[in-house]
């Protein structure tokens, strides 16, 4: 099983692949539907990182493989210049997902 990154800026992908992870580059929505969908095609892919910033050019499909519930684990990362979520993201995202308030 192996991880691929879906970015929208060079150093993100950069960073990943002195990890060992390949990945691609995105500008416009169609690129990242593209890379996306070429992605999920992989046979042997376990977890899909996008950035947080390319991951907003296709958040419909974001949002299916997240829902299906199968392989590749899709994980929003931030770039290099951090996070644009909030400070409390985690725990509203758990409240949301399982409706426990913490």
């Amino acid at each position: 099983m192996k991880a691929y990154l879906i970015s929208d800026n060079h150093d993100s992908l950069v960073g990943m692949r002195l990890a060992g992870i390949d990945g691609v580059i995105v500008h416009t929505p169609e690129e990242a539907f593209a890379a996306i969908s070429d992605a999920v095609k992989m046979k042997d892919l376990a977890i899909l990182a996008v950035t947080e910033l390319a991951a907003t050019l296709a958040p419909d499909i974001i949002q299916q493989l997240r829902e299906r519930g199968d392989l590749p684990l899709v994980v929003e990362i931030p770039d290099r210049h951090g996070t644009k979520r909030g400070p409390d993201f985690l725990t509203k995202y758990v409240q949301e997902a399982i409706g426990v308030k913490m």
